[in-house]
């Protein structure tokens, strides 16, 4: 979940201050009892009201993977995530699970299109032929 901003801790902050009761504070800023409490306890302890930094380490394998993954998608438009994977492996060295690079992908807005339009178009003929020529025999052989 997103922090809050600044401007509304403080103003969260100003309004204890004032005096106004914790229900009323709940109501005009939409927040909970438990954010006031923690708001109050963060500026006695530390003195500030400065957002806590995302907990965790950071990603590691995401800023190569997205600066040299547009031009693997490009050699390999048709290849699966598992063949991307297996490429970027070979490329790089660097192992990466499907899910990651599907994620990636998606961060790029890269479609992947399995068929070329000219595949698709040369169906759709070949279906629509074979329906004329069963309504062309249907239709010399009808005796009404």
């Amino acid at each position: 979940m997103k922090a809050y901003s600044q401007d509304l801790r403080e103003r969260i902050l100003r309004a204890v201050d004032q005096g106004k009761t914790r229900d009323e504070i709940v109501q005009l800023f939409g927040i909970s009892h438990a954010t006031i409490k923690r708001y109050v306890k963060q500026r006695r302890e530390q003195g500030h009201m400065q957002p806590k930094p995302i907990p965790g380490r950071p990603p590691t394998k995401r800023a190569p993977l997205q600066a040299g993954l547009q031009a693997l998608l490009e050699k390999q438009p048709d290849a699966t995530l598992q063949e991307h994977c297996d490429a970027w492996e070979a490329e790089t060295g660097i192992r990466v699970s499907t899910t990651t690079m599907s994620r990636a992908i998606e961060r790029l807005k890269w479609t992947r299109k399995k068929k070329s339009s000219e595949q698709r178009s040369e169906k759709r003929k070949s279906v629509s032929n074979g329906k004329l020529k069963h309504r062309r025999l249907i239709g010399e052989n009808s005796s009404f």
